[in-house]
């Protein structure tokens, strides 16, 4: 079936926009703005290598978002039974070609990217820019995509979370602090929590398709709780970075994500099932955001 005949309304720029996902677009932007928040802290903040960061961790969560659309309708993840948001491969609105084209192109350009920030950050850097591409790759491709065999919260958390963070500081200050690691896990936690949602959310539909998440193990009342105590080290992390280390009092900033967490929290421990938890998935990943956007200010601030 042609893209046109599987939705007429859709235009080919329209299908590209539903493949890029804006809304995960989140999960790169905060941990770029908590690690800079760190930078500053510590008066090590240099524009060039924050931004070659922030475009470097766009272009890989976009080849992320590829990589995933077609990787899943490959392997049958992705149905017409599909409660998410929509697949552009699984409907036909881009080619399996297309979508791996444009993987490889997003791919390309966090490459070059990096070559930049290598000049920066020397060796260390060729080591996690190569190991956040194949990262993202056999997240759902390859022979054991890690998606598919539980690894897919620890994965979120170490590369989108700790890597992201520790990664964009480093390249400023040359060095690992700390400061910088709390920032990490408390952004990780976050971008983990919205995996979670949305593997509880395809609990059922995985299962049939073989795709042995986290979720599929745990089972739904295990993953609701692991879902709030994300959210929860998420908030509480920074304030121990006050309490225990440098942070200054301004890191109780954080605190003001409190109601941004009251919402997804209450449906996901509430009980809410299937299509209706997208709400919850939207605003997990608005809180991600609120969250790395509180951290950076708090933690930029030494007094």
């Amino acid at each position: 079936m042609t893209a046109a005949a599987a939705s007429p309304g859709v235009s080919k720029a329209g299908a590209w926009k539903l493949a890029v996902r804006l809304p995960t677009l989140t999960a790169a932007v905060a941990p770029v703005a908590a690690g800079t928040g760190v930078a500053i802290h510590y008066e090590t903040f240099d524009l060039w290598p924050a931004l070659a960061a922030l475009f470097g961790a766009l272009c890989l969560q976009v080849g992320a978002n590829f990589a995933n659309d077609v990787f899943d309708f490959k392997r049958g993840a992705d149905t017409s039974e599909r409660l998410g948001p929509p697949r552009v491969t699984q409907l036909g609105l881009l080619s399996q070609r297309e979508v791996f084209a444009g993987m490889w192109l997003m791919f390309g350009l966090a490459f070059l990217a990096g070559i930049y920030l290598v000049t920066v950050g020397g060796w260390p850097i060729v080591i996690v820019g190569l190991a956040s591409i194949l990262a993202a790759i056999v997240y759902t491709g390859g022979p054991w995509p890690i998606g598919y065999h539980a690894l897919g919260d620890l994965f979120a958390f170490v590369f989108f979370g700790l890597v992201a963070v520790l990664g964009t500081y480093y390249v400023q200050a040359d060095e690992l602090t700390g400061l910088a690691w709390a920032a990490g896990v408390a952004v990780g936690c976050t971008v983990t929590a919205i995996l979670v949602v949305n593997n509880l959310r395809d609990i059922d539909t995985d299962r049939t398709a073989g795709k042995t998440t986290l979720a599929v193990i745990m089972g739904r009342k295990a993953t609701r709780a692991w879902y709030a105590l994300l959210v929860t080290a998420a908030i509480l992390v920074p304030i121990g970075a006050w309490l225990f280390g440098p942070a200054s009092p301004w890191v109780l900033v954080v605190l003001l994500a409190v109601p941004f967490a009251r919402g997804p929290v209450q449906a996901v421990l509430g009980g809410v099932e299937g299509r209706a938890l997208n709400v919850a998935l939207k605003s997990t990943a608005r809180l991600h955001l609120v969250v790395g956007l509180l951290v950076a200010l708090g933690m930029a601030a030494r007094t």
